[in-house]
């Protein structure tokens, strides 16, 4: 059963390596992606799983590594000498949880679990279902961004529907609302370039069927015209 979940953004800025000299412009979102992670880590998970989005579904091992070298400086995350295979959205979340959390997969069973970007909101929903009865007490980590398409300034230009879709995907985090993430619409999503959706009805689907849990919506922004969100459920 999901015991914890905690959402989180997967720009490569996140990285203060990535980012250089503006790595302080995401103290704060860095910082409440940290105490979102711990809140994982404090529940005492059988199991805790990244998931997030990519090309394709695919499945990785705790010990699985991942680098950020495409976009800048080789940061590695993961045991050294493993080959790097995670996906962004994956790489980022294993890097919040060495960062958060030392050596997760010391202290607790990790896998890594990447949706496909474009996967149906069933397939999302059953993956999640799967996740949640995947042990007796789950904790799951759920990367994934809002709309591109928040401002002239945006990587997908500006939309007038980004925010307030955007703002729909924070209230229901805030909320812990799983049916409002399960009806989100995986067209107009991808029409409003929403990075996260697929990943975000995971966490639906894992939550579907639980009692309400204790929400929280620890942070809210766009800095560079890009929605990012970090929440923590937990039961």
């Amino acid at each position: 059963m999901l015991v914890a979940a905690a959402v989180c953004p997967h720009p490569p800025l996140l990285v203060p390596q990535v980012a250089g000299a503006a790595a302080a412009e995401l103290d704060l979102l860095r910082a409440a992606c940290t105490e979102a992670v711990r809140s994982l880590a404090d529940a005492g998970p059988g199991v805790l799983v990244v998931t997030g989005g990519d090309g394709s579904p695919a499945s990785f091992p705790g010990d699985a590594a991942g680098s950020l070298r495409p976009w800048g400086p080789d940061v590695r995350v993961g045991p050294a000498g493993g080959e790097p295979v995670l996906p962004l959205s994956l790489t980022i979340g294993r890097w919040l949880l060495e960062q958060s959390a030392g050596v997760p997969e010391v202290r607790f069973p990790l896998r890594f679990e990447a949706v496909a970007a474009d996967a149906p909101a069933a397939g999302c929903a059953a993956l999640g279902r799967r996740l949640a009865g995947s042990a007796d007490r789950v904790a799951l980590l759920v990367m994934g961004d809002g709309s591109a398409r928040r401002t002239e300034k945006s990587p997908g230009y500006v939309h007038p529907d980004a925010v307030p879709y955007d703002d729909m995907i924070a209230a229901a985090l805030a909320s812990g609302d799983s049916g409002a993430l399960l009806a989100l619409d995986p067209a107009r999503a991808a029409e409003l370039q929403v990075a996260g959706r697929a990943a975000f009805q995971v966490l639906g689907g894992a939550a579907e069927g639980a009692p309400p849990p204790a929400a929280e919506l620890l942070r809210d922004e766009a800095p560079y015209g890009v929605g990012y969100f970090v929440a923590r459920w937990l039961w």
